[in-house]
Formats: structure tokens, C-alpha cells, sequence
């Protein structure tokens, strides 16, 4: 008999290998505009037009939000995932078959919806498909995922064409579809449609019959009932509409929203993406060689991917807050240390030539970083929302996102003329610290509560206790409440 663990396992790889390709994606302008910018490019581009390419996945992230929180509603968590992944295939081969600039861009639009998609997606399934004790290492390592990405176009970049490149963006994309299809439907996607036999039968097969998993499910179908009990049973369009705008006046819509729009800010202004978009411009610049930033790049990406494995261990020993806050503000300190840095050596106040100190201060800071600003906001979008609110809750989470990316890739390439590495990155390492104080009084800790007790919290403000049915009776007979902060 297959243990839980290895079923979970086998459904979060779909996920993970995905992720990867997204990472591939997302890092693809690194190789890409460099090669385009080229004097003998066969497709010339100007500062503008990168900053476009680069940036363009954010404009898809607006579509596609909005498709994969409908079809995760609609047609459930698999067929979701397996259809958001086609328009990014399709993407990757109309940027190999590229003539003009004007197919890149549409390739890119393809890719940034298929990326956008699954983001919120993912972190769901994984949430749902996976017992808590497992959840944080499984959604830390979508940061790997995406890390590993990074990593391979990097070194792709580097021996092959940007067309061949893009060809192998398919491969991860094909596997992580035919892995997709070997899933079973998303237990509490079956509990909100009323199909709670197959809900069950779904949720044993992934957690196992256990006593534990029993009482899981048990709290999964009782919360469900009595949401489905407030509910009219004939709903017209105009009150699904109205339903809709009601939610940003409810507590546990509102609050896990705000949450995780400062939870992405972090994410974008950590230099999650911009840094893997830019790489070797950064570092020829911080270096001031560009023959060997691609070797520091190299380096830096293998720290970073071995930071989020390593985020992966401690999320499983560590509180979620806990590791948040115990190395991102660290992280800003060493930040802001090598944008001074750089500022004096480019004022001429210190010398230029120990190119050594900028660089191990980027590593410190990228290890920091990846330890806690990265992961924890993508988990986070797995975890916050109540299933009645998580298909609009990542709608909404997705145009966040979307534009918090946007912004974010298109304004880095103009900072990075206008005021250098040092001012792009105090300019967000500012930005993330103002997201990060936010947090401190908002955020709720996480670690190994089921996603009905964290949907409790946001109803009531408090967790539940984990009572035995004794201590839970005895505390009914006292008319206590079974809750505590």
C-alpha cells in the first residue's frame, strides 16, 4: 500500500515541475534581451522595447488570474491546472518561431498568463491536497521550483541560442501535464459542490484513514454544510453579483486580502523576480566585467536555490513568523550596507577595485532573503483564504501580483540607468521594509494548522484549541468557548 506522503508527494510534483518552468520564464529575458540588444540581432530592440519584453508577463497576470480563479471554481482544481497550462506551451513555440518583436511579446503574453495561472493555483492545490504537517515544505518548494528555473536558464543562456532555449521551456511544461492528469479532484472542491462521497473518497486516498485525517475531514463537511445553509438555493445572476461585491465587507475576506497584498509587495520588492530578469546586467555593473558575470551569476543562483532548500528545512522547525521576521530585516540592514557601498565607490569616496565586497554583501543579502521573503508570501496564497472565498481571493490576489510585477520589471531597467544598482535597490529595499512592518500586525501564524482552523481565525479572530472531545465537553458544559488568541 502507497503511503499519504508519496501520494502527496507525487501531486505536489506536478505543481513543482511547473514551477520550474515558470522560473524558466520568468528568467528567460536575462538570456533573451541581451541577445536581441545585439548588434547583429536579427531582431533589433531598444532600452523601451526591453523593458517591455521583460515586463509584458505582468499585463498577462490580469487574464490570467481571472481564468484560473474562474476555472478553479468551475471545472475544479484539475482541470484548472491542466488547462492554464496550454496557452504557455503555445507561448514558448511562438517565441522560437519568432521573426519579429511583435510575436515575442505575444509569446511572452502566453507564458505570462500561463504563469500567473498557476501561481495562485498551485499554491491552492497544494494546500488542499496536502495533510499541515507537510503544507509548508511542499509550498516552500515552489521557491525551489522557481529558483531551479532560474538556474538552468542562466546556464542555458550561456551555451545556447535564445531560440533553442525556448524550445526546451516546453519540456517542463509536457511533464507537469502528464502528471496533472494522474490526480484525483481537490477534496474540498468536492465538499463545495455536495459531492461528499467522492469528497471523502478523494480525501483518504491523499491523507490516509487515520484517525487524525477522519477529523479533518469531518470539520472540512461541517463547516461546508453550514455555509451551504446560508446560502438561497436559487441564485440569480444579479445576486451572485451582489454576492460578490459583499465579500470586501466581510472580516475573512478582507483581512487575508490585505495580508497578501503586502505579502507580494514583499515578494517583488525583495528582488524575487527582478533580480533573475536583470542578472547579468546587475552584476556586470556591481563588477564592472562583464566576461565573468555570468560566472558570479552562476554562483549567486546556486546560493539561492541551496537558501530556499534550506527555507524548506527550517519551515518545518521554525514558525512561520519567526522565520519571516528573523531574517528579513537582517536582510534589509545587509541590503542597504552594499547600496552604500556602491554609492561611495561611485562617488569615489572608497576604491573601486575590491569588486569582492558588493558581491558577498548581494550573496548575504540574497540568502536572507530567500530564507524568508520569498517563501512565506507564496505560501501564504496557499493558506489565508476560506474555501468560499478562494476562488475571488486569488482573483484578487492575482491582479495584485500582476501589478506589483509589472511595476516592478518595468521600472527596474530606467533605475538601473538612471540611478544605478545602489538607488534600484535602496528604492526597494525601502519599499520592503515598509511591507514587512505591516506584517508584523497583521500576519497570524500559521505553522501546522489545518486550512479550516486558519479559516476560523479569520472568522472569529482567534484559533481554536486542539481539545481532545473530553476536554472539548467539559469545556461545552461550562459554556466556554473552545477558542484561544
Amino acid at each position: 500500500m502507497v503511503p499519504p506522503y508519496v501520494k502527496q508527494t507525487w501531486t505536489v510534483l506536478g505543481v513543482l515541475i511547473n514551477m520550474l518552468g515558470q522560473g524558466m520564464l520568468l528568467s528567460y529575458s536575462s538570456s533573451l534581451i541581451p541577445a536581441l540588444q545585439a548588434p547583429d540581432s536579427d531582431i533589433p530592440i531598444d532600452i523601451h522595447m526591453s523593458s517591455w519584453i521583460a515586463s509584458c508577463i505582468g499585463i498577462a497576470g490580469f487574464p490570467g488570474f481571472l481564468v484560473s480563479s474562474l476555472l478553479m471554481d468551475l471545472k475544479g482544481r484539475k482541470m484548472a491546472h491542466a488547462i492554464v497550462m496550454i496557452p504557455g506551451t503555445i507561448g514558448w513555440l511562438l517565441i522560437y518561431f519568432a521573426s519579429d518583436v511583435r510575436t515575442i511579446i505575444i509569446g511572452r503574453l502566453l507564458g505570462g498568463l500561463t504563469a500567473s495561472a498557476t501561481v495562485c493555483l498551485g499554491a491552492v492545490v497544494i494546500g488542499e491536497f496536502s495533510s499541515p504537517t507537510n503544507r509548508g515544505v511542499f509550498l516552500n518548494m515552489k521557491t525551489v521550483a522557481v529558483c531551479l528555473g532560474n538556474t538552468i536558464i542562466h546556464i542555458l543562456g550561456y551555451f545556447l541560442h535564445w531560440r533553442t532555449i525556448a524550445l526546451l521551456g516546453v519540456v517542463p511544461l509536457a511533464i507537469a501535464l502528464s502528471i496533472v492528469m494522474t490526480w484525483p479532484e481537490s477534496p474540498a472542491w468536492l465538499a463545495s459542490k455536495k459531492r461528499f462521497e467522492e469528497s471523502e473518497k478523494s480525501f483518504l486516498w491523499l491523507r490516509g484513514d487515520s484517525e487524525t485525517s477522519r477529523r479533518e475531514f469531518d470539520e472540512l463537511i461541517r463547516a461546508q454544510k453550514e455555509r451551504m445553509s446560508e446560502i438561497p438555493l436559487n441564485l440569480t445572476m444579479k445576486t451572485r453579483i451582489t454576492g460578490f461585491f459583499k465579500k470586501f465587507t466581510r472580516r475573512d475576506f478582507i483581512k487575508p486580502l490585505i495580508i497578501i497584498i503586502f505579502s507580494a509587495t514583499l515578494l517583488e520588492t525583495c528582488g524575487r523576480h527582478i533580480f533573475p530578469a536583470y542578472a547579468l546586467q546587475i552584476i556586470a555593473e556591481v563588477t564592472g566585467n562583464k566576461l565573468n558575470s555570468f560566472y558570479y551569476t552562476l554562483s549567486i543562483d546556486i546560493i539561492i536555490t541551496a537558501s530556499a532548500m534550506l527555507s524548506s528545512i527550517l519551515v518545518k522547525l521554525l514558525k512561520r513568523r519567526t522565520l519571516l521576521f528573523a531574517t528579513a530585516f537582517p536582510a534589509i540592514i545587509v541590503l542597504f550596507c552594499a547600496c552604500l557601498y556602491l554609492f561611495l565607490a561611485a562617488q569615489g569616496v572608497i576604491s573601486t577595485t575590491r569588486t569582492w565586497i558588493p558581491i558577498m554583501l548581494f550573496v548575504m543579502y540574497f540568502i536572507l532573503a530567500n530564507l524568508g521573503c520569498t517563501p512565506i508570501p507564496l505560501a501564504l496564497l496557499g493558506e489565508v483564504f476560506p474555501l468560499a472565498h478562494r476562488g475571488s481571493g486569488s482573483l484578487m490576489s492575482g491582479f495584485a501580483l500582476s501589478l506589483l510585477l509589472m511595476f516592478a520589471l518595468q521600472v527596474t531597467p530606467y533605475l538601473l540607468v538612471s540611478v544605478k544598482v545602489y538607488g534600484t535597490f535602496a528604492f526597494f529595499g525601502t519599499l520592503m521594509g515598509i511591507s514587512l512592518i505591516v506584517l508584523h500586525f497583521i500576519l497570524p501564524e500559521t505553522k501546522d494548522k489545518t486550512l479550516q482552523e486558519i479559516e476560523d481565525y479569520f472568522n472569529n479572530g482567534k484559533f481554536k484549541e486542539n481539545l481532545n472531545d473530553d476536554e472539548a465537553g467539559k469545556k461545552m458544559l461550562n459554556n466556554e468557548k473552545v477558542y484561544k488568541v
